[in-house]
């Protein structure tokens, strides 16, 4: 790539860069790209990740928020460079485009061959609002790998009833398996942060029970909204206000109730006001 002037990591985009070779290998493995597969990357920053994956890809999509790192990216002749907030990018459209299945009536359904691979260093101030947005997009993603503030990849992977279980362990868990595969120290990154960082693997389910995701999402904020209490000052009057009368014991705290059981209620409101 051309060489520019240095780029200072800016702090309204949350920027740290990753600058530990033997962390980028071990990541590199973790994800284990392949020739020809569609692949986008989050936040290429530097391009640290971006050279070693795109050198076993072939062709890799970037999204950079930063106008300046963007303008650098261009520079890479097997880069597709998206200049855009990764809220606003519309995943399902863009693995139509790059894998010409998905969406559209014509195209056929995605196989896990075909569908996007999904990675990225996330920007530690809107880590959680990325994983919302792609989970809309679940259904045309293979697989993602992402490097996250250590403590937000253990509320990701937390079990019931461990302090760490909460509203995102939740609903991540009803559509992917997660699993923490790499530990990464402050002093891997330029600036170094002042947190730990992980990287963690999301594979979608194949068959995740169907429930209306907003109805799912507000069952649980309700549920955890007070997690010290047990669920009958929460989620009881809730429920008595939609007038369930099925059974679901509310003399627990919002952290005991495994995820299957929180999806399992949100199918039994569904078509209820």
């Amino acid at each position: 790539m051309t060489q520019h002037r240095e780029h200072r990591a800016r702090k309204r985009f949350g920027q740290h860069f990753l600058a530990d070779s033997a962390i980028i290998d071990a990541i590199v493995r973790a994800i284990a790209p392949q020739p020809g597969q569609a692949m986008v990357e989050i936040g290429p920053g530097l391009a640290a990740l971006t050279q070693p994956l795109v050198e076993r890809l072939g062709h890799l999509a970037v999204i950079e928020l930063d106008r300046d790192l963007a303008a650098r990216l261009r520079q890479h002749p097997q880069l597709e460079v998206i200049e855009a907030d990764v809220l606003q990018v519309d995943f399902s459209a863009l693995a139509v485009r790059l894998t010409g299945v998905g969406a559209s009536a014509a195209a056929p359904a995605p196989t896990p061959a075909r569908k996007l691979r999904v990675v990225g260093n996330l920007p530690y101030n809107i880590s959680t609002p990325i994983l919302f947005h792609l989970l809309e997009h679940v259904g045309v993603i293979a697989d993602q790998h992402f490097m996250l503030q250590k403590e937000v990849v253990q509320r990701m992977v937390a079990q019931p009833a461990t302090a760490d279980y909460g509203r995102l362990s939740v609903m991540l868990q009803w559509r992917y398996a997660m699993e923490d595969v790499l530990h990464v120290p402050p002093e891997s990154f330029a600036p170094p942060p002042r947190v730990d960082s992980a990287v963690v693997r999301m594979l979608p389910l194949a068959a995740p029970p169907e429930v209306p995701p907003a109805l799912l999402g507000e069952l649980v904020q309700v549920a955890f909204s007070q997690r010290r209490k047990l669920l009958r000052h929460t989620l009881g009057r809730w429920l008595t206000e939609r007038a369930y009368a099925g059974h679901f014991d509310t003399q627990r705290r919002a952290e005991e109730v495994p995820v299957h059981e929180y999806v399992a209620l949100a199918g039994a409101l569904q078509g209820r006001p």
